[in-house]
């Protein structure tokens, strides 16, 4: 080989071993197995021992029939995982090897050719070991040695001298909701379940880069980009943030680095509702002698994010501002959409967001007892213009606070914020999911006869942990225009009276108190962050509950198995008796369930938004679901919506017409959640379920921008002479660019003088149908395996509504609320 040659062939190899690399071990063959067996069996990385088992049919689907019981064992043992990784000559010529796990659940021993490298005890955390001297070129033996989560926590609650509730879960930093919920079985897993993966390194590399935004004008987005710079060998680096170059002198170890960025007439991050989502692409590089060593590749979103409390003459205020105006919050509660979440899809983040999007929505609360989810589930929210509130994972029960304790948490609260802050939908932090209102409300303390100082231990431990190591840890490592930070979700119990006058409120009067749905137009907080009421979900997913067959029967085994909440048939059926007549028929009855469910989050989404502004938030008890359950989700596990869901985009609605029904008189308001004030005209009509007009009014009104007025009140004696058991009240209201309708109903559904309707489906195109009616036609039902656009709705007598399908269908079965009456 001439000197030329040679001399092209080092330059390339020198500038290969200079970059930044890595090489994922997920694809390699892995292995697992009881850690008191022998034989092997392959593994699937990420991935959970439950997986893992099914995959090799030594269990059967948990999911499945009554199988949760089958596999309780599981979380009492030991289980190991191996594999060989490869390592070539070349790989080894690295001056640096890091072995990266993104997640271990939870308790384990990390052994590269049998020699221990770290005992790991946090399922949220990221795990990075310098491992060049441990690796040789060749095969190199892996080994991931956990131990029982449940067994540790138990050892670990001994060092209390008081019994913890809900021990041993808040134990141990994993997914609470692994240990069951009201709506989620009890699936407590161990696995390697995030990627895993080696880093190949010279000279130095980029770690944890945030964008500060300092200020935001029409004119310019004032950034500063921090970034810290891992250095190997010292001297003089460039780094460039998108076509900015700036030389650096960089000392061997972790160097600071801070370089301002401006975007000129930026386009700002609108949430859904108020325009476009603009992201601006920000790539941030390291050089050295014109060699990229390491780069991440960022999105930007530029908005400004306050939470505003007040005081008041009725308390103080909650609410969020962004981009300087109130926005209004519209949205939901997230759990894990999995029990075994390294099995959720990026697919499936992005359609559960979008079809956030769909119904109107601008925020979602993950809940504290599930996971931090995956970046994708961020990425969907920020390309949709969705805000998250972000609990931290605490939930429902007292916490331990004792130094090793809070160390692990406060290295959690650094992974988390640095992998999330930087994404504009998130919006607040929160400290934890109802523990502030567990302490004070739910009477631990006398269950399990806690003494005085046991009593004031738990609050110290409490004011500890989320009033000093979280908030504290935050300031360190957030940005200052990022940091908004919220103790306890609520921050007061939904017994007290300044629940509804201050801060944010978990309204559980209906479904846990069992009041009537009527009193969410009473209890009406600040911003409603929880209420919620259950609902069976679609008959797709309730046959999916059978490994077999399915026996559709309210009495069957499987089908109970698969409602959580201890009394939840028994709650669903009084809630149900005073609405609706309760059928037999198990199809009916699940139609029947879907629209109680429907109705009472009507009711309570519209007395929310028509408070407005002393509330400024509503979002509901929950989006989603772990596995096929009966619950409070407004689509099930499938991705089916569920009546609750279509009512949910129809009452989130940014322009919403809403009645209030007085002593006296009913209450029409007009809701516009949009920036833009509009000229309109509105009528009103009572009309028969024939489709006569018995009385009617008009008028030329203004809709103000951003705002709930009442714009029309119908006093009660306008109607007396009329039978308002067989009649609607129709309101409606625009103008050339827009239109809104609303119907409303006197009575009770089960009180209404229903007339038998012919129901017409005309076929347009394979994906598109019209359904039309001769009389009033109350909660169309369609049902066929396709998603359609809009389903559970009223249709007036003599009218049609194109409805568009997912999929085509060769048939459509329609069923309404008059086929319950029929028993």
């Amino acid at each position: 080989m001439n000197k030329p040659i040679l001399f092209a062939f080092l330059f390339i190899q020198n500038i290969l071993w200079a970059q930044f690399s890595e090489r994922s071990l997920s694809s390699e063959s892995w292995q697992f197995k009881n850690a008191k067996d022998k034989s092997w069996l392959p593994a699937e990385i990420p991935g959970t021992v439950h997986l893992d088992l099914m995959n090799n049919k030594v269990i059967p689907d948990p999911f499945k029939d009554e199988n949760e019981k089958r596999v309780q064992w599981i979380e009492n043992e030991d289980w190991d995982y191996q594999v060989n990784i490869n390592v070539s000559p070349k790989e080894l010529k690295n001056d640096n090897i890091d072995l990266v796990f993104n997640g271990l659940d939870t308790f384990s021993e990390i052994y590269l050719n049998g020699k221990l490298l770290k005992k790991t005890d946090n399922m949220f955390r990221k795990w990075s070991i310098p491992v060049k001297q441990n690796l040789k070129a060749g095969d190199n033996l892996l080994q991931i040695k956990f131990k029982s989560a449940v067994k540790t926590g138990k050892e670990l609650a001994k060092k209390v001298p008081f019994t913890m509730p809900e021990s041993p879960r808040s134990f141990v930093r994993k997914a609470q909701y692994q240990f069951g919920w009201d709506w989620g079985p009890r699936l407590v897993t161990a696995g390697i379940w995030k990627d895993v993966k080696l880093e190949f390194w010279n000279n130095a590399k980029l770690e944890n880069v945030k964008i500060e935004q300092k200020a935001l004008s029409e004119k310019s987005a004032s950034l500063n980009i921090h970034t810290s710079v891992i250095v190997d060998k010292e001297g003089k680096y460039g780094i460039t943030v998108n076509n900015t170059s700036t030389a650096v002198q960089l000392k061997k170890g972790k160097n600071q680095i801070d370089i301002p960025f401006a975007i000129e007439n930026p386009k700002l991050w609108q949430p859904n509702g108020w325009g476009e989502a603009h992201l601006y692409d920000i790539k941030v590089s390291l050089q050295k002698t014109g060699t990229i060593l390491s780069s991440e590749a960022l999105k930007f979103g530029a908005r400004t994010v306050e939470l505003v409390q007040e005081k008041d003459q009725k308390g103080k205020s909650f609410y969020f501002k962004v981009n300087g105006n109130p926005l209004y919050i519209k949205g939901t509660n997230w759990i894990p959409a999995d029990s075994f979440s390294p099995r959720i899809t990026k697919e499936k983040y992005q359609k559960l967001i979008k079809d956030s999007k769909e119904a109107h929505m601008n925020m979602i609360r993950i809940w504290g007892g599930g996971i931090y989810e995956d970046d994708e589930f961020y990425k969907a929210c920020d390309e949709n213009g969705i805000l998250v509130w972000q609990d931290f994972m605490f939930a429902g029960s007292f916490y331990p606070a004792d130094e090793e304790f809070l160390n692990t948490v406060k290295e959690e609260v650094k992974d988390q914020v640095n992998r999330l802050q930087n994404h504009p939908s998130v919006a607040l932090w929160c400290g934890n999911n109802e523990i502030d209102e567990a302490i004070v409300n739910w009477g631990y303390q006398k269950q399990f006869k806690y003494s005085k100082n046991d009593s004031l231990q738990v609050w110290k431990d409490y004011k500890k942990l989320f009033h000093e190591v979280i908030p504290n840890t935050l300031k360190e490592n957030l940005t200052a225009d990022k940091n908004i930070y919220w103790p306890s979700s609520p921050s007061i119990g939904w017994g007290h009276k300044e629940s509804l006058t201050e801060g944010d409120s978990h309204y559980w009067g209906v479904w846990w108190g069992e009041q009537p749905f009527e009193i969410y137009n009473e209890k009406v907080g600040r911003f409603m962050s929880e209420y919620g009421f259950q609902g069976m979900p679609s008959l797709e997913t309730t046959k999916s509950m059978f490994a077999g067959t399915p026996d559709l029967n309210l009495n069957n085994s499987t089908i109970k198995a698969h409602e959580k909440h201890g009394r939840g048939w028994e709650i669903i059926n009084e809630y149900m008796k005073r609405d609706y007549n309760i059928p037999t028929d198990f199809v009916q009855y699940n139609y029947v369930s879907q629209l109680l469910q429907a109705r009472g989050m009507q009711i309570a989404i519209e007395a929310h938004r028509r408070a407005r502004p002393y509330n400024m938030g509503t979002l509901y008890w929950q989006l989603n679901d772990c596995w096929p359950v009966v619950s409070w989700s407004s689509i099930d596990y499938l991705g089916n919506w569920k009546a609750f869901h279509y009512q949910a985009k129809r009452s989130f609605e940014p322009m919403l017409i809403s009645v209030s029904e007085t002593a006296e008189a009913y209450d029409i308001y007009f809701i516009n959640d949009l920036l833009q004030e509009a000229n309109i005209n509105s009528r009103v009509e009572l009309i028969d379920f024939n489709g006569k007009v018995l009385w009617a009014a008009g008028a030329t009104d203004r809709l103000s921008a951003n705002s709930a007025e009442k714009h029309l009140e119908i006093k009660k004696e306008s109607f007396s002479k009329f039978d308002l058991s067989s009649a609607v009240l129709k309101i409606y209201f625009g103008n050339e660019s827009l239109k809104n309708e609303k119907l409303f109903f006197f009575n009770k559904p089960k009180d209404l003088k229903l007339s038998k309707p012919t129901l017409r489906i005309k076929k347009i195109s394979s994906t598109e149908i019209e359904v039309s009616t001769d009389v009033l036609a109350k909660d169309v039902y369609l049902i066929g395996n396709t998603h359609f656009s809009d389903n559970f709705f009223d249709l007036l007598p003599k009218t049609a509504k194109r409805i568009t399908l997912s999929q085509p269908l060769e048939n459509v079965e329609v069923m309404s609320l008059w086929n319950t009456f029929k028993n």
